[in-house]
C-alpha cells in the first residue's frame, strides 16, 4: 500500500517565490563584504603607521616619499583584501554545504534541498532526526513529536496532530513523520524574531587562536618598547626629533606581527576547502586544529565500515548450507526457491529496510520469469514487529473470497516459536543460526502457512499454523578501503575503537576482518554493570563494543577524555548527539544521518566513507605542520628588519631601511607566510608518525629560538655587506641597494629553509608548489626591477650597481641556506644533549 503524495509546488513556481521573496535565512550570518574588510584592514597597525610615516615625510617637506607610501598602502591593501574576499568565498561555500537540508515535495516528486531554498507553500516531508527548516501547518502526520525546547523552554516533547497544529523553524522530530506545508521562512518565522540577537554574539576562539592572538600581543608590546627606545636613541645621539621617529616607526613596522592573523584564518578556511575536496564538510573549523591529535577513533560499523547494504550471503533449507558465494551462474538450486520466494512475500512490496531490499535483488536476479514472484497479489493484512514478537506476517490473496497465503520473517527464535517445533528440531534450527551468526551474518527464519478466508483475520501471529522454511543469512559487507585505512590510522599511533548496536558476533566478525585487533568484545549489558574505574580499565583492553546503548556510547567518550584521549567520534541517529558533541571532534553522517547529529558534529561525511576520515585526519596533520612552518618563517623573516632598523643606529651607519623599505618587504613577505606555506604537500609522511599531545603548543621555545637563530644570521650578514660597502667607499644608495639584494634573496631562501623542519638539501629544493614557484619568481622579479631599473631604484633610494656587484650581493644572500641548514642541525642536536 502506498500514499498518495500532494503534488506541491513546481520548480518554477518556486523559483519565483524565493527570487520574490528571497531564501529561508535568518540574516545573522556574520558575511563580510568588499568595504567592511577594506575598513579592518585599514585599522591594522602596520597601515596606520605607513599614514603616520607619510605624514611625516610631508611635515619635512618631501611629498614624493609620502605619496610613493600611500602608494604601498594602497597596494598591500588591495592585497590583502582580495585575499580575505577569497576567504571568506571559501567560507561561503562552506556555509552552503553546510545548510540544513530539507525534503520537499516539487511536481509531485521528493526532493532533497538545501533549507535556505525552501519557500512558502512547500510541502515537506519530515521524519524523525530532523530539524524543522521553517514554519508550517501539518498535513498529515503519524506518531509526530517535536521538540521544542530551544522555542519554549520545555524538555518534553509536543505530539502533534494533523488538526491545524503548527510546527516551527528550529525544532528537531524526535518521533514519528509528517507533511507541513510551510506558511513562514527566514525572519518571518518565530525563531526568526529570536534571532536578531544572534548578530552580536561571536564564535569562541579555537586554542590554536588563542596562541596565535597571545604571540601577537607579545611581539606587539616589544616592539612599542623597542620602537621608543630606538626614537629616543637615536634623538640622544644624532638629534632631529622627526628623523628620529621615522626610525622608530621602521622599527615597529618590522616587529609588527600583522601576518599572524592573516596566516591562521588562511590556513584553517583553505584547509577546510581541501577537506572537503575529500567529501569532509568542516562545520568548525577550530577542529581542523585537533584534526592531527586524533589518539582515538571512535566508529560505528553500520555505514562506516560497511556500507549499510546488505545483501543474501547465505540460505539453509532441511540443514543444507549454501553458500550465495558458490553460485556460478544465475541459476539457483530448486529447493531454496520457496524460502527466497516467501521471505520477498514478509516484505514490504516498495521496501526502505536493507535487509528487504536485499531480498528483492536477490529475487530479481534468481527468481525472475518464474511462478516465485507474484506482482499481482494482493496484501490484505499486515503484522508488525513487535518487542514482544520479534517476526512480522503479511498475508496475500491471488484472488479475492481464497484462502491466503501467510508469510512470516524474523528472529529464528521467534520463527521456532510460531512454528512450534519440537525441542530437537528447534535447538537443531538455532545451531544453524548460530554457526551462520559466528560467520559475522545477519540471521532470519522463514515460515509460510494457507488460512481460509473468513469475516476476520486472526489478531496474533500464532494463530497461523506456520511451518518453517529454513534460514537467510545477511552480510552487510565491508567497504574495500576499510582495512588499508584502519591499518594507515594503526601505524599513525590512532587506536580504533568500534561501537556498535549490532551482535556481539557479528561485530567480533567485522573487526576481525576490518584489522581491528581486540582481545575480547563487550556488550552493553556488561558495560550497564561497570562503575567508572572498570570502564576505564575495561577500555584499555577492548576495542570492540556491541549491543551499545547511546547513553553508553556517551559514557565511553567521557573516559576515553579522562584517560588523556583525544577522541573522534561517528554516528548519525538523534541519540548519538551527545557523544558527538562530548568528543573532541564529532563525525556525523551526511548521507543517512540525522540533522541533529549533523549539528553536533565537527565534520561531516558527505559520503558516509571511513576512508574520508583518515584522509581529514591525514590533512589535519599537514596543515598544522605547514602551520608551524609558516610562524617559523615569519619570525625569522622579521629579525633581520629589526636588526637592520637598530644596528645602523648602534654603530653610527646611515639608517638603512626607511618604511618605503618595510611596505616593500611587506608584499613580499605576506604571500610567502600565508599561500606558499599553505599550499605545502609537506615532507615525510605524517600518518607514519604518533598524534602529537594535547597540550602541545603551536610554536615552542625551540621553534622561535630557531626562527631568532635563523634572522640573526641574515641580519649579521646584511649589515656586515652594508658596513664593509660603505667603508670602501661605496656610495651610501649602492651600499644600500647591494644590502636589500642579500636581504630578499636570503628571505627567499628562509622560504626554501622552512618549507620542512627537515634537514637535507633535497627537501629543501624538491617537491615546491606551483604557486610556490610563481611567489618565488615574483619576489625575484620585483627585486631584479626596484634594484636594475633606474627610475623605479631611485624612487627606494637605491642606485643601481655593477652586474658583478648585483651578482655579489645575491651569492650572499643564496649562500646563507648553508647557514639555515646548519641552524635546523645545531638546534636538533641541542635537545638531544
Amino acid at each position: 500500500m502506498s500514499i498518495e503524495l500532494p503534488s506541491g509546488l513546481s520548480q518554477q513556481q518556486a523559483a519565483a517565490r524565493l527570487s520574490a521573496e528571497g531564501p529561508n535565512e535568518l540574516g545573522t550570518d556574520q558575511r563580510r563584504n568588499l568595504l567592511s574588510i577594506a575598513v579592518s584592514v585599514l585599522r591594522e597597525p602596520m597601515f596606520l603607521l605607513l599614514l603616520g610615516a607619510g605624514a611625516i615625510y610631508l611635515t619635512m617637506g618631501d611629498p614624493r616619499e609620502a605619496l610613493i607610501l600611500l602608494g604601498f598602502v594602497f597596494i598591500i591593501i588591495s592585497i590583502t583584501v582580495l585575499q580575505e574576499r577569497h576567504t571568506e568565498r571559501a567560507l561561503e561555500s562552506l556555509r552552503d554545504l553546510s545548510s540544513p537540508r530539507a525534503l520537499v515535495i516539487r511536481d509531485g516528486k521528493p526532493v532533497r534541498i538545501a533549507g535556505r531554498e525552501v519557500v512558502r507553500e512547500d510541502i515537506l516531508m519530515l521524519a524523525e532526526g530532523d530539524r524543522v527548516p521553517a514554519d508550517g501547518l501539518l498535513l498529515q502526520a503519524h506518531e509526530l513529536a517535536v521538540d521544542e525546547s530551544m522555542l519554549t523552554g520545555e524538555s518534553a516533547a509536543v505530539a502533534k496532530f494533523a488538526d491545524g497544529s503548527e510546527v516551527f523553524a528550529g525544532t528537531l522530530v524526535v518521533r514519528g513523520q509528517g507533511l507541513i506545508q510551510v506558511s513562514a521562512i527566514g525572519k518571518a518565522t518565530q525563531i526568526g524574531h529570536i534571532g536578531q540577537s544572534l548578530q552580536d554574539i561571536s564564535l569562541q576562539s579555537a586554542p590554536l587562536q588563542a596562541e596565535i592572538a597571545r604571540l601577537t600581543r607579545r611581539l606587539a608590546v616589544i616592539g612599542a618598547g623597542l620602537c621608543v627606545f630606538l626614537t629616543l636613541l637615536y634623538q640622544l645621539l644624532r638629534g632631529g626629533w622627526l628623523e628620529a621617529l621615522l626610525a622608530g616607526i621602521t622599527l615597529a613596522m618590522g616587529i609588527l606581527p600583522q601576518e599572524l592573523p592573516v596566516i591562521m584564518i588562511v590556513f584553517l578556511a583553505l584547509g577546510a576547502r581541501r577537506i572537503a575536496r575529500h567529501q569532509v564538510l568542516t562545520r568548525r573549523l577550530s577542529s581542523i586544529e585537533t584534526l592531527g591529535q586524533t589518539s582515538v577513533l571512535c566508529v560505528d560499523k553500520t555505514g562506516t565500515l560497511t556500507h549499510n547494504r546488505m545483501q543474501v550471503a547465505a540460505l539453509c533449507v532441511a540443514g543444507e548450507v549454501l553458500d550465495v558465494d558458490t553460485l556460478t551462474s544465475a541459476a539457483l538450486p530448486e529447493e531454496f526457491h520457496e524460502l527466497l520466494e516467501y521471505a520477498v512475500l514478509a516484505s514490504e512490496i516498495e521496501p526502505h529496510d536493507p535487509m528487504e531490499q536485499a531480498f528483492h535483488r536477490f529475487a530479481h536476479d534468481y527468481l525472475a520469469n518464474t511462478e516465485h514472484l507474484h506482482p499481482d497479489w494482493l496484501l490484505v493484512r499486515e503484522y508488525e514487529l513487535s518487542p514482544a514478537q520479534l517476526a512480522m506476517s503479511h498475508l496475500w490473496q491471488e484472488h479475492a473470497a481464497e484462502p491466503a497465503f501467510v508469510a512470516t520473517k524474523g528472529a529464528p527464535e521467534a520463527i521456532v516459536d510460531l512454528c512450534h517445533l519440537s525441542p530437537g528440531d528447534c535447538q537443531q534450527v538455532l545451531q544453524q543460526a548460530e554457526q551462520l551468526a559466528e560467520r559475522g551474518l545477519r540471521v532470519l527464519g522463514v515460515a509460510k502457512a494457507r488460512h481460509p478466508p473468513g469475516p476476520q483475520w486472526p489478531e496474533i501471529q500464532h494463530d497461523f499454523a506456520l511451518q518453517y522454511i529454513g534460514l537467510l543469512g545477511l552480510a552487510d559487507p565491508l567497504r574495500d578501503d576499510v582495512p588499508a585505512a584502519i591499518a594507515e590510522c594503526q601505524r599513525a599511533g590512532i587506536r580504533l575503537v568500534m561501537i556498535t548496536g549490532d551482535h556481539p558476533r557479528t561485530a567480533r566478525a567485522i573487526a576481525a576482518a576490518a584489522g581491528i585487533a581486540s582481545t575480547r568484545v563487550c556488550s552493553g549489558r556488561e558495560l550497564a554493570a561497570m562503575d567508572a574505574s572498570q570502564l576505564a580499565d575495561c577500555l584499555r583492553s577492548t576495542s570492540v563494543f556491541a549491543r551499545v546503548s547511546p547513553q553508553q556510547k556517551l559514557a565511553l567518550v567521557e573516559s576515553l577524555k579522562a584517560s588523556g584521549e583525544v577522541v573522534a567520534m561517528t554516528g548519525d541517529g538523534v541519540n548519538d548527539a551527545p557523544a558527538l558533541k562530548a568528543a573532541h571532534i564529532g563525525i556525523a553522517m551526511g548521507k543517512r544521518g540525522t540533522d541533529v547529529a549533523r549539528e553536533a558534529a565537527a565534520l561531516v561525511l558527505l559520503d558516509d566513507d571511513f576512508s574520508a576520515i583518515v584522509a581529514a585526519i591525514r590533512r589535519g596533520r599537514k596543515i598544522f605542520a605547514n602551520l608551524r612552518q609558516a610562524l617559523i618563517y615569519t619570525i625569522a623573516v622579521h629579525m633581520p628588519i629589526i636588526g637592520l632598523s637598530l644596528m645602523p643606529v648602534l654603530l653610527g651607519l646611515p639608517l638603512l631601511l626607511a618604511p618605503i623599505h618595510i611596505a616593500l618587504l611587506e608584499l613580499l613577505i605576506n604571500p610567502a607566510c600565508s599561500i606558499v606555506f599553505e599550499a605545502e604537500n609537506g615532507r615525510g609522511e605524517p600518518m607514519r608518525q604518533p598524534p602529537r599531545a594535547l597540550h602541545e603548543p603551536l610554536v615552542s621555545m625551540r621553534h622561535i629560538a630557531l626562527g631568532m637563530l635563523q634572522g640573526l644570521g641574515v641580519s649579521l650578514v646584511v649589515v656586515a655587506l652594508y658596513h664593509s660597502g660603505l667603508a670602501n667607499g661605496m656610495a651610501q644608495d649602492v651600499a644600500r641597494g647591494l644590502a636589500f639584494i642579500t636581504l630578499v634573496v636570503a628571505n627567499t631562501g628562509l622560504i626554501l629553509a622552512n618549507r620542512s623542519p627537515v634537514q637535507g638539501w633535497r627537501s629543501m629544493l624538491l617537491g615546491l608548489s606551483r604557486v610556490g614557484g610563481w611567489v618565488l619568481a615574483g619576489t625575484l622579479a620585483m627585486l631584479l626591477l626596484v634594484t636594475a631599473i633606474t627610475p623605479l631604484a631611485r624612487v627606494f633610494a637605491f642606485q643601481p650597481a655593477s652586474i658583478e656587484q648585483w651578482l655579489v650581493a645575491f651569492a650572499y644572500g643564496a649562500a646563507l641556506l648553508l647557514y639555515f641548514e646548519i641552524a635546523k642541525i645545531g638546534m636538533r642536536l641541542g635537545l638531544k644533549r
